[in-house]
C-alpha cells in the first residue's frame, strides 16, 4: 500500500505542475501586451514639399535588439500603403512620443481623409540575420493638413 499511497501521490503533484504551467507563462505574456502599445495622433501635417509627418506615442518593455516605431499612410486605395519614416524607440516601460516624417516617392498625398498605421517592431537577433518580432500595432482614421 505504502508505494501505491506514493505513485498516486506523484501523479497528483505531476497533474497539479501541469494545471499551475500554464497559468503561470500566461502571466508575464499577458502583462506585456497590457505594457507595449502604440498611438497615432488624430492629424498629420502636409509640408508644401510633399512630405508629410505623423506622430504618436508609444510605450514598450526591453527587447533583445533594436526596437522601431514604423508608420504606414493610405489615402484614396486602402490596399496601397505608403512607409512614412522611422523612429528608434525606448523600450523602459514609459510612454514616449514618436514623430515620423517622408515623402512618398509615387504619390502625391492631399489634406484630408487618410488612414495611418504605426508599428512597434524589434530586430531581435536570431543567428546570421536579425528577425521581425512586433510589440504592438494601431491603425487610426485621421485628417491630413497643410503645414
Amino acid at each position: 500500500m505504502p508505494v501505491r499511497s506514493a505513485a498516486l501521490a506523484t501523479a497528483a503533484g505531476a497533474a497539479l505542475l501541469l494545471l499551475a504551467g500554464p497559468a503561470a507563462s500566461a502571466a508575464p505574456h499577458d502583462a506585456r501586451l497590457v505594457a507595449e502599445s502604440v498611438t497615432v495622433d488624430p492629424t498629420g501635417r502636409l509640408a508644401a514639399d510633399g512630405s508629410i509627418t505623423l506622430s504618436g506615442t508609444y510605450r514598450c518593455t526591453g527587447g533583445t535588439g533594436p526596437v522601431y516605431v514604423s508608420s504606414t499612410v493610405s489615402q484614396s486605395d486602402p490596399s496601397v500603403r505608403y512607409g512614412v519614416g522611422g523612429t528608434r524607440a525606448v523600450c523602459d516601460g514609459l510612454e514616449h512620443r514618436w514623430v515620423n516624417t517622408g515623402t512618398p516617392d509615387t504619390v502625391v498625398l492631399k489634406p484630408g481623409a487618410a488612414h495611418v498605421e504605426a508599428t512597434l517592431m524589434e530586430l531581435r537577433p536570431m543567428g546570421i540575420a536579425p528577425l521581425p518580432s512586433f510589440h504592438a500595432r494601431h491603425g487610426q482614421d485621421v485628417t491630413l493638413t497643410a503645414g
